[in-house]
């Protein structure tokens, strides 16, 4: 855990530092939340209905995809899935690692 938080530290500083993080992004961000996304989403939208602008918000929920997943396929594939690298899931670094892998 004290090793976690030491790597954590210096990789979030480097992606800090090399302006990697979108400025806007909600996840994972310290004083960001839901909350700050939707305030942020809400302000867009009011600032382009007083410019006179059309505002769509389209919104997509996924809460339930997982549910159509056949297990039997998906056992089948772990199986055969050779991990790696990776690091646990709920870990401190898990997020920024996901994040850095998109980038690399």
């Amino acid at each position: 855990m004290l090793l976690e938080r030491v790597v954590f530290r210096q990789l979030y500083g480097y992606l800090s530092a090399t302006d990697v993080l979108p400025r806007l992004q909600s996840a994972y961000q310290t004083h960001h939340s839901t909350e700050t996304a939707v305030l942020k989403v809400l302000t867009d939208i009011l600032y382009a209905v007083d410019d006179g602008d059309l505002s769509v918000l389209a919104l997509l929920n996924l809460s339930a995809a997982c549910d159509t997943v056949d297990h039997d396929i998906l056992l089948t594939r772990l199986k055969v899935s050779s991990v790696r690298f990776g690091v646990p899931q709920g870990s401190v670094l898990g997020p920024y690692c996901s994040f850095y892998t998109l980038l690399a």
